[in-house]
């Protein structure tokens, strides 16, 4: 046992780094702290090994204690953990990256013990200079646990030297005394220094007090089994992680073993703070814990940003930390992390929406917008698919949802394809052109509400072997095979006569020459039975939707070309065959022509020439009342 005293140098290395890790290391000077009370944790967790190895102790409590006192300028921390001889002190404090905790977990390593000691956090040995950023000098008193040691004081002001002197009646355990600097004064608060340690060192496991005061008073239950917790207990930490005045809408709580050790406790908040104003201010992130000390707040990589709405915890024992213990040093661990958390919160949501419905359609609503984000993960797609929710012409009005899977469960015989339409309202959708054919032939219709349902749809491709398929590209020659629904069939219109079929290729022809190049043709509809005309997407072409997004996206003002048919059963068609079969080029018709094409683009969005189309319908009303008034 060595017990020389006096002034000592410190080595080398540590001249040299000390200035870097007071000035440049730590991102802020509150971290001092941190590393203190981590430092305290690591030595009650030691001792407490070497209790259950059979240590003989005293029965002073396992905790820590942090005494600020502003009028001495002073900052205690004290811990009554294992504590250390001279010669420890001097390689522990004395040498640069030389951890004790390091030493003693490899030493560990090798008995019976070795599980036990990997909730000892620290691992590089130069978490105590890190006192230096707010200390104008510390002193350090210890003693160690083991039997007939000494007490010790060790003092330093950080420049160059230490001293060593024997104490006198000093109990087992850690004290450093930190005189602050009249710029760091704050840290003599007792209210700051709560708040910092509820921050970062929150959920350790032993008792941390201040001025006498206990500030970790939330335990950390995402390292307790499932089974023991309680909901009012999952509640009251989000309460307290969160600041939420209100109970989560799912708990998600998972715990994997192998090959990584990891621990996640997340929340789905019942009210999403992600959209502020209707615009989605960006995730917030989960917590990042390493053996329960707090490395980042508001991590944005262990969750993909489609599921950044769940609020909570990771914590990880293998999670690879820097010298200053607050970045990581190896991204490997930590994607394989998030790669698992992500798929058991799929998985967690899933089983959710197929055992509570209701409770994830209100999920669904409040982060439904923003889980939608997840369409670019292909890794994920169907688990993501199977989450997606739409309103539909199944519904009784637009707040109904169903999923793909129901909608594939009540699809009609013959049915090959999912189909969905796109527009501002259900009102707008409903009447649309584009889904007559399908109404007349009973198919259910997806109603896509945002634009980023459009990216969902391209993304996602298909489901359970059907196609998501834009109702405007539906197939009519497979749509025609299917019956109609009931009541359809009685309201056909009549045949058109010899001299209207004689007509119909004239009509078309003059339709297509006062359009021009912005339709690529006019036909005859298949698929409409109550509006006269619709606008049809070429095949290769984006949809109507995905169009008006890219335009939004290039400020491309063009107007899609499109193809225009025609419902020859609607009776203003007929009446236009009438004319036709009189003079071809009537005037009336070029007028009738326009109209119709602008009134449709008018229902899809595109109409940029109001005044025209108004001009056009006084026309028409004159042209329609003169006929009626010559009756």
């Amino acid at each position: 046992m060595s017990t020389e005293t006096g002034s000592f140098a410190f080595k080398a290395e540590v001249r040299q780094l000390l200035d870097i890790l007071v000035h440049s290391l730590y991102a802020s000077k509150e971290i001092f702290l941190r590393e203190l009370v981590s430092n305290a944790s690591d030595a009650l967790d030691k001792l407490r090994i070497e209790q259950l190895r059979g240590a003989s102790l005293d029965d002073l409590p396992l905790e820590i204690r942090i005494r600020a006192d502003k009028d001495a300028k002073t900052l205690t921390v004290t811990d009554t953990g294992i504590g250390m001889t001279r010669d420890e002190l001097i390689a522990n404090i004395g040498t640069i990256a030389h951890s004790g905790t390091r030493e003693f977990v490899s030493r560990l390593a090798e008995t019976a013990d070795a599980e036990k000691a990997k909730s000892i956090i620290g691992q590089f040995g130069v978490g105590f200079y890190s006192v230096f950023m707010v200390a104008r000098e510390v002193k350090l008193t210890t003693r160690s646990f083991a039997e007939g040691e000494p007490a010790w004081i060790w003092t330093s002001d950080g420049k160059g030297e230490y001293a060593i002197a024997q104490a006198e009646g000093a109990p087992r355990g850690t004290s450093i005394e930190i005189a602050l600097r009249d710029e760091d004064l704050e840290y003599a608060d007792p209210a700051r220094l709560k708040e910092i340690i509820t921050r970062h060192s929150g959920f350790l496991g032993h008792p941390i007090f201040v001025n006498d005061e206990r500030v970790n008073t939330v335990p950390a239950i995402w390292r307790e089994p499932k089974f023991q917790i309680k909901p009012e207990q999952y509640a009251e930490f989000y309460r307290h992680l969160t600041y939420d005045t209100e109970d989560p809408l799912e708990t998600i709580h998972v715990t994997a073993d192998a090959p990584i050790q990891w621990t996640a406790l997340l929340f789905a908040p019942k009210a999403n703070r992600d959209l502020l104003l209707g615009s989605y201010q960006g995730q917030q992130g989960v917590d990042l814990y390493v053996r329960r000390v707090l490395i980042q707040h508001g991590n944005k990589d262990v969750l993909p940003e489609y599921l950044g709405f769940l609020r909570g915890v990771v914590d990880s024992e293998d999670l690879p930390l820097n010298v200053a213990r607050e970045t990581l040093q190896e991204n490997r661990v930590l994607r394989a992390i998030s790669n698992a958390v992500t798929k058991h919160a799929l998985s967690h949501l899933k089983k959710a929406a197929v055992d509570r419905p209701e409770a994830y359609a209100d999920l669904w609503r409040e982060h439904g917008k923003i889980l939608k984000l997840g369409y670019s993960d292909y890794v994920n797609r169907e688990a993501f698919s199977e989450l997606l929710r739409f309103n539909s012409s199944a519904c009784e009005d637009e707040k109904g949802l169903v999923s793909l899977d129901e909608y594939v469960s009540r699809m009609k015989e013959g049915q090959v394809d999912i189909h969905y339409i796109s527009g501002p309202s259900r009102e707008a959708v409903t009447a649309n052109p584009q889904i007559e054919f399908l109404r007349r032939k009973g198919v259910e219709v997806l109603y896509l509400y945002e634009p980023i349902d459009e990216f969902v749809m391209e993304s996602v491709g298909e489901f359970k072997g059907k196609a998501l398929t834009p109702a405007e590209r539906a197939d009519v020659a497979v749509l025609e095979k299917l019956p109609d629904e009931a009541g359809d069939e009685s309201d056909k219109p009549a045949e058109l006569s010899e001299d209207q079929a004689l007509a119909l290729p004239a009509l078309l022809s003059r339709m297509k020459e006062v359009l021009g190049e912005r339709v690529t043709e006019v036909r005859e509809s298949r698929r409409l039975k109550d509006s006269p005309v619709v606008l049809v997407a070429p095949d290769g072409q984006p949809t109507t939707g995905m169009h008006k997004i890219m335009r939004l996206i290039t400020k491309d003002e063009s107007l899609p070309q499109k193809a225009m048919e025609i419902n020859t059963g609607h009776p203003v068609i007929r009446d236009l065959l009438a004319v036709a079969a009189k003079k071809a080029d009537d005037p009336f018709i070029e007028l009738a022509a326009w109209q119709l094409y602008e009134s449709a683009m008018l229902q899809e969005g595109y109409l940029q020439d109001p005044h025209a189309l108004a001009e056009r319908m006084r026309k028409t009303l004159a042209a329609a009342s003169d006929l009626y008034a010559r009756k």
